[in-house]
C-alpha cells in the first residue's frame, strides 16, 4: 500500500507530541507487515535526563515506537481510524531483547509482522534496526478496546 505521512499516522493513533514516536510509514500490507521510521533527534525531550553525558534512547521508548508501529498495522488491517471511542492498547510483550544503543542521529527502521489478528487482538513480531543492525526485537500483543 501507499506510504503514509506523519499527518496520516495521526488519523489512526491517538498519540500526540511528545508521544507520537513514528515519523513515517514507508510500506504496509494489511494483515501482513508494516515498515515505519522514527528519526531520533538530539532535541528529543528524554535526552536531557537519560544519560546527558552519553545520550541513549530509553529502551521502553523503543518498545513504545515498536508498539505504535504494531498498532498501525492492526488498525490499518481493521480499517479503523481514531474515533475517540476506542484505543488500540499495548497489552503484552514477550522475548524483548536490546542489542545496541540508539543515539541521536540514528534512524530506527521498525519492521512489524502480523502473526495473528482476531477479535481486535493482534500478535506481532517487531524488529527495530539502525543502519541494518538489530537494535531491539520483541513479540507484542495489542488489543482494540472501547474507552
Amino acid at each position: 500500500m501507499q506510504p503514509m505521512t506523519f499527518e496520516e499516522i495521526k488519523e489512526y493513533l491517538p498519540h500526540r507530541y511528545p508521544f507520537v514516536l513514528l515519523d513515517r510509514i514507508v510500506e504496509w500490507e494489511a494483515n501482513k507487515h508494516l515498515v515505519a521510521l522514527k528519526n531520533v533527534t538530539a532535541n528529543e525531550p528524554f535526552f536531557q535526563g537519560h544519560f546527558p553525558h552519553y545520550a541513549v534512547m530509553p529502551g521502553v521508548l523503543i518498545i513504545e515506537a515498536m508498539a505504535q508501529a504494531a498498532a498501525m498495522l492492526g488498525l490499518l488491517s481493521l480499517g479503523h481510524k481514531d474515533d475517540g471511542k476506542s484505543v488500540y492498547y499495548f497489552v503484552g510483550i514477550d522475548g524483548a531483547r536490546f542489542k545496541r544503543p540508539v543515539r541521536p542521529g540514528d534512524q530506527l527502521v521498525i519492521a512489524v509482522e502480523q502473526l495473528r489478528l482476531s477479535r481486535g487482538i493482534g500478535k506481532f513480531k517487531a524488529v527495530a534496526r539502525v543502519d541494518g543492525a538489530v537494535a531491539t526485537e520483541a513479540e507484542l500483543l495489542c488489543a482494540l478496546r472501547p474507552v
